[in-house]
């Protein structure tokens, strides 16, 4: 049985969605962390922050994609997470997910790091940038089940999931 997989343009709109929704989570998770360490500017406790962060997106992930498999910006563009046997994911794997999918960022922050050493402006760090994140997502262009890399080390597949309309029970 094949599992219809969804396109690169969706799977890259549903990412761009995400991280509108991970500002929301970033300042709540702010708001919660800021008084608790009494904060009074950004430059105090920023490792803390960062820490904080990376626990609430975590967090945030890892609970979606073992409750049902999508979180709402995968809702919306209907992609679910799923095991490459088609079960629901457990913690340890949708947080092995979640901390391998940070390597789209690798590529993008060690061309910045060098491009800054050697100074070169931001419009070029940028563009090296963008072009990065877009090689990751292509790469998903020609890996088994056009699946991203973070997936396939992981044994997880983004599939394609509309759900059943709902039906009003009718009185008899």
């Amino acid at each position: 049985m094949t599992v219809p997989v969804p396109g690169l343009a969706r799977r890259l709109a549903a990412f761009l969605y995400e991280g509108i929704l991970l500002f929301g989570v970033a300042v709540i998770t702010g708001l919660v962390y800021s008084p608790l360490v009494q904060q009074r500017n950004a430059m105090e406790h920023r490792a803390g922050l960062i820490a904080a962060l990376a626990c609430a997106f975590a967090a945030y992930f890892v609970y979606f994609w073992t409750r049902s498999g999508q979180t709402l910006a995968m809702k919306t563009w209907h992609i679910r997470l799923v095991r490459a046997d088609g079960a629901k994911l457990g913690v340890p794997q949708a947080l092995a997910r979640h901390v391998l999918s940070y390597a789209w960022w690798l590529l993008p922050l060690t061309a910045a790091s060098q491009m800054l050493k050697h100074g070169l402006g931001f419009g070029a760090i940028a563009c090296v940038g963008v072009l990065s994140l877009l090689g990751y997502a292509m790469l998903a262009l020609v890996l088994p089940g056009h699946q991203f890399l973070h997936d396939l080390l992981c044994r997880t597949m983004l599939v394609t999931y509309v759900p059943a309309p709902k039906t009003a029970g009718k009185p008899a």
